[in-house]
């Protein structure tokens, strides 16, 4: 199979050069040129592993051999044989939890299979790896390629738009080949410097001078979203019965994953996008319009939805529209700031989707109201369970990385020392907490560095040497 470009479905690329060179040349996404049926009904009884292999090898990629490694990064799971847990917590409610990995974010899900494919893809390259991160990709990116011989990560976030632990992971890993900076702006403005880095011939060229070719482990590369397409379908699997699937949205690269998955024969009736205050997705579900216009990012207690640029949504223009449409519709976006879709267009959309956003206040409403544990991003799910379906809620990251908000929701009180309350929450649920969080809190001293968004380019480039 092909990936094509979602604004020009003409030119096209084989999986290992979207893999390396994520950035197509017209300016939008690849996309599959078509979503194989794959029969994942009959293989109910497979490992989570087995399942997976099964799934890729339908869309005909090649590389079966490298699959099958990559996927045996699974094993380094809290449970070696599945790399999620799925719950039933109701009657017709399940949590499909995807946060089992070595960074406590879903993220893992991608990046650790990501990250074997992608070195052993690049061979006797060099490559840089940028990210732009609200929170979980950039210290699963790092994880990922920590013992890496030929690729190097720079990780670009906000300096004030994630939690001090996943600001504390992200450091803890610098040195090595691996590099995070703190960026003056939100996350807005990092996956815009990063989206523009990606498309500089100039940055290219000063990279090729020292022996680098670039590449990109946000979900604008395609091998990220592969695996996002698994879990949801064999959670759909396991159940058994037609289901909706409630996704805590900020890139839509999660939810994109359970649309796809639906195109391929999982049975889904609706994906339910949960925003936050930020909530610019269940505007465009609900009404056609995406509109940046006069818009501010809102900083929440679930700082990885703190996104108005939701990259992914591309990808479900072109699946929905064709590529023609994607351009004229993305073109819009970049001049004017906004889009709308016509009345069928809009329809066909809630064929598929459902949306609504929750205020912190009710994120907190829904944490202190658990019988568990749940992270503030987790918690915006419960704002759209209900009705006779089986839903399954997508619980995307560890509630270890956001003590402070889950302080302010159990007690109504500011968190005064993170490390000592996130223990006494664990002792309250009898919850056991990872010793490679504990260790974080030794970082806390280090200065953390930030950068102007000016000439960030240079920056990247002296780190290489």
């Amino acid at each position: 199979m092909r990936l094509v470009e979602s604004r020009d479905a003409k030119n096209s690329v084989d999986f290992k050069e979207a893999l390396l060179h994520p950035s197509a040349a017209g300016g939008g996404l690849y996309s599959p040129e078509f979503l194989p049926r794959f029969c994942g009904y009959s293989h109910a009884d497979l490992s989570y592993q087995d399942f997976a292999l099964k799934l890729i090898e339908s869309f005909e990629f090649g590389h079966e051999d490298l699959f099958k490694k990559a996927l045996k990064s699974y094993e380094k799971f809290d449970d070696p044989s599945c790399p999620l847990s799925l719950q039933k917590i109701g009657e017709k409610l399940h949590l499909n939890a995807l946060y089992h990995g070595p960074t406590r974010a879903f993220k893992d899900m991608a990046l650790q299979p990501f990250g074997v494919l992608l070195e052993a893809l690049a061979r006797d390259r060099r490559l840089l790896i940028l990210c732009a991160t609200s929170g979980d990709t950039g210290p699963a990116t790092l994880k990922s390629f920590e013992n890496s011989q030929n690729v190097k990560v720079c990780c670009l976030y906000p300096c004030e738009g994630t939690s001090k632990i996943q600001a504390l992971q992200m450091r803890a890993m610098d040195g090595r080949g691996l590099r995070s900076i703190a960026l003056r702006g939100d996350f807005d403005a990092a996956q815009r410097i990063l989206k523009n880095l990606l498309a500089s011939e100039d940055f290219k060229r000063n990279l090729a001078g020292r022996g680098y070719e670039l590449c990109a482990a946000n979900s604008v590369n395609f091998g990220r979203i592969l695996f996002q397409i698994i879990y949801h379908y064999y959670a759909a699997v396991k159940i058994g019965r037609e289901l909706d699937i409630i996704v805590p949205s900020g890139n839509f690269g999660n939810a994109l994953g359970a649309y796809y998955a639906k195109l391929m024969g999982a049975e889904i009736d609706k994906i339910k996008i949960a925003s936050n205050a930020n909530n610019i997705l269940s505007e465009f579900f609900n009404t056609g319009r995406y509109d940046l216009r006069g818009k501010k990012l809102i900083k929440t207690i679930s700082p990885a939805m703190d996104i108005l640029v939701s990259s992914n949504i591309e990808r479900l223009l072109f699946a929905k529209f064709g590529d023609a449409r994607t351009k004229e519709l993305m073109q819009n976006l970049q001049n004017e700031g906004v889009f709308v879709l016509n009345g069928e267009e809009l329809e066909a959309l809630r064929e598929d989707f459902e949306a609504d956003f929750c205020t912190d206040e009710e994120a907190m409403g829904f944490i202190r109201g658990c019988e568990f544990l749940i992270d503030p991003h987790t918690a915006t799910c419960f704002k759209l369970v209900g009705g006779d379906k089986t839903q399954v809620i997508t619980s995307t990251a560890e509630w270890t990385k956001f003590t402070p908000s889950m302080v302010r929701a159990l007690y109504g009180r500011a968190c005064v020392d993170e490390r000592a309350d996130l223990l006494g929450i664990a002792a309250a649920f009898g919850y056991g907490v990872k010793e490679e969080i504990l260790r974080l809190f030794a970082l806390e001293g280090e200065p953390f560095e930030s950068y102007d968004l000016e000439g960030l380019d240079a920056e990247i480039l002296r780190g290489l040497g």
